[in-house]
């Protein structure tokens, strides 16, 4: 009898630790994969977001408002791009051409001085940047580019055909989830996917109204200032917004190199313009943001995004933000309340809570 019990717990615990290294596995070499997969709920979650808050307030079914959101996104980005897209080409195309300008100007600016001349002897030139280029085999330079075009594309319809695919019929996939899980543990497993639909959604909305005023209020500073080329550095700005932390670093590189072929002060000038910028953005928009969702800690963003990119690239950047804050709402959920029993809001907030919850209604 004894042997059979320690037969059976050896099975089991042998069992349990298979099942585990297969799951480690799985995320190790479909990564990629799974992150697609992700992106496409966040869309999903997007799209239903905005289809709810139509139905709501029109009192159309959900599918009818759902086709009407998808149509009307759709639209508005055929008519933008239709309507800038000549502004725009023309204006990336003089960025490709001027910011090799401008850091030629900027290497002839730090020769002038001894550290600058010490720095750029470890720096490649730009014509011994060309030369390699050119001596590179055209045809792998060639067929790299092509996969990696077919690549994007590829992947860009599989991110949108998933997120309206979810998007269409979200409690099917839900049901579906929960039926993995036991009986009496489904009731907590569906108010868990509540708050991280939530949490994710309030995220989206505070991160695209972000990326809308700091990409605005870029626009407006680039104009005064009189720098070149303001709609297409305000829109990369917008753009590189959505990755937090890092984005905002790499969205004035541009902007300061452009200036700096005018004037060295232009570019301090830009450099403090988009110190403002992101202290209007940290200050009062972040706020908004963490009011309805989770407060994400900087530092653990930080090593997700650092760890990500150095494994899956740009797209593990791009995601690692809402992949912490789904992290801390199943941390804060399954372990903090359910396993060690403590509840994390003090009465006054979840009075705030309530409120709030009441405001949106």
């Amino acid at each position: 009898m004894v042997n059979q019990i320690f037969t059976t717990k050896v099975f089991t615990t042998t069992a349990i630790v298979v099942f585990v290294v297969l799951v480690i596995l799985l995320v190790i070499f479909a990564i990629d994969a799974l992150l697609l997969v992700f992106a496409g709920i966040l869309l999903a979650i997007f799209f239903r977001g905005l289809s709810d808050w139509l139905s709501k307030r029109t009192g159309l079914g959900e599918n009818l408002s759902f086709a009407i959101v998808v149509i009307t996104i759709l639209a508005v980005l055929g008519v933008s791009i239709y309507l800038l897209e000549q502004s725009i080409v023309q204006q990336v195309r003089e960025l490709r051409e001027q910011i090799p300008q401008s850091i030629n100007s900027l290497r002839g600016r730090l020769e002038q001085f001894g550290w600058g001349r010490a720095l750029l002897e470890q720096i490649p030139s730009s014509e011994e940047m060309r030369n390699t280029a050119q001596n590179a085999n055209l045809t792998s330079r060639a067929t790299g580019f092509l996969s990696s075009t077919i690549g994007f594309f590829a992947n860009f319809f599989v991110f949108l055909v998933m997120g309206i695919f979810f998007a269409v019929e979200p409690k099917t996939y839900v049901r579906g989830a929960l039926k993995l899980l036991p009986p009496a543990r489904r009731e907590r497993g569906r108010e868990v996917f509540t708050a991280l639909g939530e949490t994710l959604r309030w995220w989206l909305v505070g991160k695209f109204g972000s990326m809308l005023a700091v990409g605005l209020l870029t626009y407006i500073g680039l104009l005064i200032l009189g720098i070149p080329l303001a709609l297409t550095l305000s829109i990369i700005t917008a753009l590189l917004t959505f990755i937090p932390n890092i984005g905002p670093v790499l969205s004035v590189i541009p902007a300061a190199l452009l200036a700096l072929s005018q004037d060295p002060v232009k570019a301090l000038y830009v450099v403090i313009l988009y110190i403002i910028v992101q202290i209007i953005e940290s200050n009062l928009i972040t706020p908004l943001i963490e009011r309805n969702t989770i407060k994400l800690p900087p530092a653990l963003t930080i090593t997700l995004q650092l760890i990500l990119s150095v494994f899956v690239g740009g797209l593990g950047l791009v995601l690692a933000t809402p992949l912490v804050a789904v992290g801390m709402v199943l941390v804060q959920m399954l372990y903090i309340e359910d396993v060690l029993g403590e509840d994390l809001e003090t009465p006054d907030e979840k009075q705030e809570e309530a409120e709030t919850a009441d405001e949106r209604r």
